[in-house]
């Protein structure tokens, strides 16, 4: 059972997931398996190194500036068997892979690599944020992943730039033909419902 210190941290640690509300742990959402699972991908192998230090969330770049996103918080939830909670959290996707946290873990944890794979698996279960199924679209209909829209295209005309470099679309979609998540993007019936990112809370450092 969790000591009644462990008790708050929890909860305050999964308020930061949902909007400053407490959300009680149930058993049911417990999979003790998910950590053992973590271990084996590659780039989690170094998951049970964390002991909580806060080291790489107190130097996130990203961390500074929101108060839903903490590296720390998820591996936690990770080592709870908070399978869904982890998967399903659009904290997720708000890291930039600056590889600072990774840098320096007093443990040499790779917790960008960690990340990484908790997206890889967000994936296969369909937990695709709206805006990188957008993205992802775009690529696949235009060559660039956000749209250029006319006007942009008639000032750099003004300005005497050259024209955007062309785009093959149909290679593109030839190269990606076999990678899974392209195809998960092209399946309506994977929509993720992902959490609202959450305003700034600066009491919260770690």
């Amino acid at each position: 059972m969790l000591s009644k210190l462990g008790e708050i941290t929890v909860m305050t640690e999964i308020s930061t997931f949902n909007q400053g509300k407490e959300q009680p742990i149930k058993a049911s959402e417990i999979d003790p398996t998910f950590k053992y699972e973590l271990e084996k991908l590659p780039g989690a192998e170094k998951i049970f190194l964390c002991f909580q230090c806060g080291t790489c969330t107190s130097d996130c770049p990203i961390a500074r500036f929101s108060d839903s996103y903490r590296p720390r918080t998820l591996i936690h939830l990770a080592h709870l068997g908070l399978r869904d909670r982890v998967l399903n959290s659009d904290t997720l996707w708000l890291c930039s892979a600056c590889f600072t946290c990774t840098d320096r873990c007093p443990q040499n944890v790779e917790v960008d690599s960690i990340i990484r794979v908790f997206r890889n698996l967000a994936i296969e279960k369909g937990y695709i944020p709206q805006g990188l199924r957008d993205q992802t679209q775009t690529l696949l209909e235009t060559g660039y992943v956000s749209k250029v829209p006319e006007s942009r295209i008639k000032k750099r005309e003004t300005y005497g730039l050259p024209p955007l470099p062309k785009t093959n679309p149909q290679t593109i979609k030839k190269i990606l033909k076999n990678i899974p998540f392209f195809d998960r993007i092209n399946q309506t019936t994977a929509t993720a419902t992902l959490p609202q990112p959450q305003g700034d809370n600066k009491n919260d450092s770690q």
